[in-house]
């Protein structure tokens, strides 16, 4: 049971990874294109950072931060590490849920073998 509440602090490190990319896209897409004008690109990105929600991605990143080190704590890196790639599994599958993002079938064998690879990874 322990060693299952180990492996919370990994997924944790997913969770508030994938909500920030999530997040971040979300609201960017909302902003529009980022302008050509050096001028125009710093006020477009300054407005971004000051964005609650967005702002709420940069705050899961630190979280995910935190919770990773946790997780540096109860594995190896080598260990632990092939379980990062479920976030592009995750993302891919809630992009396309949340954000309507086209799933094609490239992407689709792309994240199974991303699977695929992760399981064979963590068991060695």
């Amino acid at each position: 049971m322990n060693r299952l509440l180990d492996y919370l602090y990994i997924f944790v490190t997913i969770a508030f990874t994938v909500y920030g990319q999530l997040i971040l896209k979300w609201r960017i897409a909302q902003f529009g294109s980022l302008p050509t004008g050096l001028t125009d690109k710093l006020k477009f990105l300054v407005s971004l950072l000051f964005d609650p929600a967005i702002f709420s991605g940069f705050v899961a990143a630190f979280l995910a931060s935190l919770a990773w080190m946790a997780a540096m704590t109860k594995f190896d890196l080598s260990h632990a590490y092939p379980f990062m790639s479920l976030n592009f599994v995750v993302v891919l599958l809630l992009s396309g849920w949340i954000l309507s993002e086209p799933m094609s079938f490239q992407k689709t064998i792309g994240v199974a073998l991303i699977v695929i690879g992760t399981v064979v990874a963590a068991r060695a």
